[in-house]
């Protein structure tokens, strides 16, 4: 793919029914993507079908949700849960009696990271019993679907598994370098790539976020089959990301957060869904703009590209609701500063020397460096201390904006969906806000 596939047009939902069935693909937790769309879905009168990624007990096995975990799981996610644990990723399987790739990686210190070499072959092992774990778990599950969905009913499979980073004392250290070090503790993301440990995670990440949505796809074949034949629709979507179309002066262009470490594992999302859709089946993976989640705060500065949002609001018919937003994101801000004060830091930043040679679509992911880290996190850091409350910022107020908008975008593009991949750019994110006003 050379260039980004956008959505341009606000779609509608003319599939989805009252009565029709809701699957969440992943466990819901915190604030993430999903609740927006899980929220169209109930607003359509969808039956709402989760499943769980289970526990891991006191030995590292993975057990299912006990009868009050279970409950708190329904209640949050308003529907019922198969509880049969769905855990993705190899990081903590081997074969019996043998060591985890986590276990391998208990000897890696601050001194020896760089240098310690993995054993491959033992690892391929384990992969491979974490793999059948997956796919033997999902056949489970699609045999507790086949028994809860009706013929003729239309069914949306909603995919959210991703991550996939092994639990290493030592990588949390350098997780903190690489994504939020400046100056003398900044770390270069290539060197972890190119460590045994770095291609370990990368591993990982490909069996989460990407390969699991192939087994969803490839183990619900017969439930497809039979909705199908009976009239009814099956829908798979997925969350990716490769990068949003932000306005950077007067125009949107595809920008993107470095160094984005699950990039390849989201191409390879991407060409499933590829894959998938050249064979007749509806899958799309939807690539978002970038938000403040649970998981996404520890990419410091990632949330730089969501404040231009409000300049789009204000270029895409806006009205009320437009006017509203930038009120209530100035009222957030010290005394003295404004809105347009922040998004000229924005501005200055995208205009950076530093900064231009990574808005290249074609070399994405690219590793970070010393400048574009001392850049990112510094112009965070600045734009936070504009704020008068450090847990009030208007990034978490734009990305509850765009959780919602989003998932309004995602449910009505999926009732007929128009390619395997489409990036969800401010444009239509605004117009989307400005809409539901």
């Amino acid at each position: 793919m050379t260039s980004p596939v956008s959505l341009t047009e606000i779609p509608q939902n003319n599939l989805y029914q009252k009565g029709d069935v809701f699957v969440l693909f992943g466990e819901l937790f915190g604030r993430g993507y999903v609740t927006g769309l899980l929220d169209q879905a109930k607003k359509a009168g969808m039956e709402i079908i989760g499943i769980t990624v289970g526990r891991r007990d006191e030995n590292n096995k993975l057990r299912p949700l006990t009868d009050e975990e279970l409950a708190q799981a329904e209640a949050n996610l308003g529907g019922r849960i198969i509880n049969i644990p769905a855990m993705a990723g190899f990081d903590l399987d081997a074969p019996e009696g043998e060591k985890t790739p986590t276990d391998l990686l208990a000897s890696l210190t601050l001194e020896n990271w760089e240098t310690e070499k993995l054993d491959w072959a033992h690892i391929e092992k384990c992969r491979q019993v974490g793999v059948k774990r997956f796919q033997d778990a999902v056949a489970k599950i699609m045999a507790e679907l086949e028994g809860m969905i009706a013929d003729g009913k239309n069914v949306h499979f909603a995919h959210t598994m991703a991550g996939g980073i092994p639990k290493a004392k030592v990588f949390l250290v350098l997780a903190n370098r690489i994504y939020k070090g400046r100056g003398a503790r900044h770390m270069s993301s290539q060197v972890l790539l190119d460590s045994d440990l770095g291609k370990l995670i990368l591993q990982n990440f490909d069996e989460v976020s990407a390969n699991t949505f192939r087994h969803l796809i490839e183990g619900s074949a017969a439930i497809r089959a039979r909705i199908e034949k009976s009239g009814g629709q099956v829908r798979y979507s997925a969350y990716g990301y490769h990068g949003t179309g932000i306005l950077i002066g007067d125009e949107y262009r595809w920008q993107t957060y470095t160094n984005y470490t699950q990039g390849y594992a989201k191409m390879k999302l991407e060409a499933i869904a590829e894959e998938a859709y050249a064979s007749g089946i509806k899958a799309t993976v939807f690539n978002c703009p970038e938000i403040r989640t649970n998981s996404s705060d520890v990419f410091a500065g990632i949330e730089l590209p969501l404040l231009p949002l409000l300049k789009a609001l204000k270029k895409e018919n806006p009205g009320a609701r437009a006017e509203k937003i930038w009120a209530d994101c100035e009222a957030l801000l010290v005394e003295g500063a404004t809105v347009n004060d922040v998004l000229q830091k924005i501005a200055d930043f995208q205009a950076s020397d530093v900064m231009i040679p990574f808005y290249d679509f074609n070399n994405w992911p690219m590793p970070n460096s010393q400048g574009q880290s001392d850049i990112t996190i510094g112009t965070s850091q600045e734009i936070a201390q504009m704020h008068k409350d450090g847990k009030a910022l208007i990034s978490d107020y734009l990305s509850v904006l765009v959780v919602e908008a989003t998932g309004a975008l995602i449910f009505g593009e999926m009732a007929n969906p128009s390619a395997p991949v489409l990036w969800l750019n401010h444009d239509m994110v605004a117009r989307q806000i400005n809409k539901a006003a």
